[in-house]
């Protein structure tokens, strides 16, 4: 029996994890025109070997398929240009960072920030432009909170941008008023849907927000995408990009800069007609290729829990009657989505209230039963506080939780955040139930949400095993918590399969994409304590080597 083709590329002395049932361990692999050729023990690899074959020997370390990164945002941040937020619990502290940031940019025309976390602003209200102005005069400030949802302007800005009693439906968002005075408060709601939009986008840039600069964006997305490559994410779903953004992604490409994979969703707001349809299939068949591909349509149904806006079954806790809206009539909406699928398209719908999420689904089997089944494998975003009713309805109805493990981390949404004090300590069993949708049977799609949250894999998985806070302590709500295995599979398989890619990617096997990750620990066998702080050694992919640890 003549010897195989040398490989291009050999790896092995590795303790390779392939998150395929059929030959779930192995120690080395050969590559050969980007494609994995063989998987099997170290005493077969001599054989795949040629004079030249590129050799990596792991030392005995983890290998597991590339991340699948199923929802994140590498187009928005982090801006090195924005005063940054993240971490910061008092107004005081907000004011601080300003002032510094200001101290070291005398000439600014625009003072911007990012990542406000909404428990800095005291008493549990919304934040106000009374809250900046003491420390951003008459510069114009807009400031974004920490998952891009919601912005705040200081009194500047909202005469720069227009806002007044008299203009409250922007086309960035919708400015909240004063129930008493119906004066405009400078927060501003609705921005993720609105302000993200081609036209908010537009807008925006037009009334001369930096932010907002095509150069501004290409940054963004530049130094997100080096991250992605370096946390060992060789697949990532961009969710939310219009039509122009595009663009942004080819001249990644032209400048090497796209060494991840990347699945882009085009966003679907309110109005969107037929042509917009017809021109998002167009970019489907026109973007098909393995390195970018676009396809799913990105709606939502409700917005976010911690300002009060996402739809609820039952009253916030301490709110009377508010149980927030979905910004779609559910009739409307089912008829929405039958119409998108009878097209062909996948739709990813954020949903993170359980009203919100049980409208998406009974709009889902609503398309079922006008349409007749088909794989159409909807998503459903976040997943973020579900009635136990609804969970077996994941798997009957082929919808996919696309879920983000670190947000349900205790110093985020725990007891004493805003996440917890709204929905109430009654329906805590309902935040984020992973144990209990994989059990089900539902596919579970892992991802970070960055830049809502921190990007790096080993966050996520750390977090959907303790549930405990980064920093360690006690966990919130254990029962939902999933095994190590579980957690990555959710980061590999189960979000290639979310976006129609498990022939090809999420598992090492066979005539798969040769796209894989060295871990610098054993995940599987470490204390859980150690598993942050795991880095990508080696990150290959389509047999390329693209990022080697320092």
């Amino acid at each position: 029996m003549s010897s195989p083709r040398p490989a291009d590329l050999l790896l092995t002395g590795a303790r390779i994890h392939t998150v395929d049932p059929a030959l779930p361990e192995a120690e080395a692999l050969a590559v050969r025109d980007g494609l994995i050729v063989w998987v099997g023990p170290d005493s077969g690899a001599a054989a795949w070997a040629g004079p030249d074959t590129e050799r990596i020997d792991a030392g005995g370390r983890l290998v597991l398929p590339g991340f699948v990164d199923a929802h994140n945002h590498v187009r928005l941040g982090s801006d090195d240009a924005c005063v940054q937020l993240a971490g910061v619990r008092t107004l005081e502290g907000i004011h601080e960072r300003i002032l510094a940031w200001r101290e070291a940019n005398p000439g600014a025309e625009w003072i911007e920030a990012e990542a406000f976390d909404y428990s800095a602003i005291p008493g549990g209200r919304m934040p106000a432009a009374a809250d900046l102005d003491p420390v951003t005069g008459d510069t114009p400030a807009i400031v974004l909170s920490y998952d891009v949802h919601t912005a705040w302007l200081n009194t500047a800005a909202m005469r720069r941008l227009g806002v007044s009693r008299d203009r409250t439906d922007l086309p960035f968002g919708t400015a909240a008023v004063d129930p008493e005075t119906g004066e405009p408060t400078g927060f501003v709601k609705d921005f993720a849907i609105k302000g993200l939009s081609r036209d908010g986008h537009r807008a925006l840039r037009d009334l001369g927000v930096p932010w907002a600069s095509p150069d501004r964006q290409y940054g963004r997305l530049a130094k997100s995408l080096d991250d992605a490559i370096g946390f060992g994410i060789t697949t990532v779903v961009e969710p939310q990009n219009s039509l122009d953004d595009l663009e942004l992604f080819e001249r990644a490409r032209a400048e090497g800069r796209l060494r991840s994979r990347i699945v882009a969703a085009l966003f679907h707001p309110r109005g969107t007609g037929d042509a917009d349809l017809d021109a998002f299939a167009d970019a489907a068949r026109r973007f098909a290729g393995d390195r970018l591909r676009v396809g799913p349509l990105k709606l939502y149904i409700d917005d976010v829990v911690e300002p009060r806006t996402a739809a609820l079954l039952e009253p916030y806790t301490g709110c009377g009657a508010h149980r927030g809206e979905t910004f779609y009539p559910a009739e409307e909406f089912a008829g929405l989505l039958a119409k998108l699928d009878a097209r062909g398209f996948q739709c990813f719908v954020h949903a993170t209230g359980d009203r919100g999420i049980r409208t998406v689904l009974d709009a889902v089997e609503h398309a079922r039963a006008v349409n007749g089944p088909r794989d159409a494998r909807h998503q459903v975003v976040h997943v973020e506080c579900l009635d136990p009713a609804d969970v077996p309805r994941f798997p009957e109805l082929g919808v996919v939780a696309c879920m983000q493990p670190r947000h349900c981390a205790p110093e985020i949404a725990g007891p004493g955040q805003d996440w917890a004090r709204n929905v109430g300590e009654d329906r805590w069993h309902k935040a984020w139930p992973m144990r209990s949708l994989h059990g089900a049977g539902a596919v579970l799609a892992f991802s970070s949400d960055w830049n809502v949250a921190e990007m790096d894999p080993m966050i996520g998985i750390y977090t959907a095993v303790t549930r405990r806070p980064l920093g360690g302590g006690p966990a919130w709500q254990p029962g939902e918590t999933v095994d190590v295995a579980t957690a990555v599979h959710g980061y590999t398989m189960g979000s290639a399969y979310a976006n129609f890619l498990e022939e090809e990617r999420g598992s090492l096997t066979v005539g798969k994409a040769a796209d894989f990750v060295v871990l610098s620990r054993d995940i599987f066998a470490v204390p859980v304590e150690s598993i942050p702080g795991t880095v990508a050694q080696t990150v290959v992919v389509a047999g390329e080597v693209v990022h080697r640890a320092p």
